[in-house]
């Protein structure tokens, strides 16, 4: 057997249900006759299948997603019962087999939809009760939790991590959005400096880790980045899915203080000049997604800072 996957054309490490399939039968052989299939929307860190009706196997894509299947396997179990929606419950950790080189997990399946404004009932609802996940999550217990750092690609850390990234983005976009108030934006952020004691984080709040049944928040899914920090960057929602009544009502249930708030908006900037700065494709449907962010951010920094 070849000791590592050759790298597929999305970048994916060459993972399919065959592999998956040997990964079972040579690590779990009680779960070999479950059938495997492909999740309808799967994400890019992890490729993830559906074993059986009641399991899924998660598997990272790149040596830059490992940390996270330990870390989630120690501490998902920790911070469940304090939260009021389920998390990812991990039933098994695998090991790297079958020229598949990186650790991997099985969990329990989870059901539900990714949150879209189509599939919430009250969107005002729907905001607070993300919020009041995230204020239970705040509460746990941080006691030799993991600080933020390269595990978390550093979120809950200051944003000056990524500030040449974001210098570079902004210089490469003058002309097609406002730099000089996105400037301003980002020196905000970087000047409200974390003074805080440590919270637990998820660090990927987005429609995408939120499931919804019968138009509620069902579950969060994808603690990948989580750890224990600042947990300015889990506001980021507030512009990428909220808006107008939805954004007040987050606004007001998440609460925190001006300087989260600047970091936030400091986060959410970032990763959306960096999707635009990338996307080679002008018709790619991602551009005009996060030129909304940024359109929003820089009306809310106008507004509150």
């Amino acid at each position: 057997m070849p000791t590592t996957v050759p790298t597929a054309p999305d970048g994916r490490a060459g993972i399919d249900a065959s592999l998956v399939r040997r990964l079972i039968a040579a690590q779990f052989p009680e779960w070999s006759g479950l059938p495997v299939r492909p999740v309808e929307v799967d994400g890019w860190d992890n490729r993830t299948y559906r074993l059986g009706e009641d399991m899924t196997v998660r598997l990272p894509t790149a040596a830059g997603y490992v940390p996270a299947v330990a870390k989630e396997c120690a501490w998902l179990p920790r911070l469940a019962p304090s939260l009021p929606v389920p998390i990812p419950t991990v039933l098994a950790q695998g090991a790297p087999g079958e020229g598949y080189p990186y650790p991997w997990s099985v969990r329990r399946w989870l059901p539900g939809e990714a949150a879209t404004e189509e599939r919430v009932a009250d969107l005002g609802r729907f905001a607070a009760d993300v919020a009041e996940f995230l204020l239970a999550l705040h509460r746990c217990d941080t006691a030799d939790g993991p600080g933020a750092g390269a595990h978390s690609w550093y979120r809950g850390a200051s944003p000056a991590h990524y500030d040449d990234e974001t210098r570079r983005c902004l210089a490469a976009l003058d002309g097609r959005i406002d730099t000089v108030r996105a400037t301003e934006v980002w020196q905000a952020a970087l000047a409200a400096e974390w003074r805080g004691k440590p919270v637990w984080f998820h660090g990927d709040i987005a429609a995408g880790n939120l499931l919804v049944a019968d138009g509620a928040l069902a579950a969060v899914i994808d603690f990948g980045t989580s750890g224990t920090g600042d947990p300015a960057c889990d506001l980021v929602i507030a512009w990428t899915m909220f808006h107008d009544d939805s954004r007040e009502a987050f606004r007001r249930a998440v609460g925190q203080d001006d300087g989260a708030w600047a970091r936030a908006r400091g986060w959410a900037l970032w990763k959306s000049l960096l999707t635009v700065a990338e996307c080679t494709d002008p018709h790619d449907e991602r551009i005009a997604v996060h030129l909304r962010v940024v359109e929003a951010v820089l009306a809310d920094h106008a507004r509150f800072a």
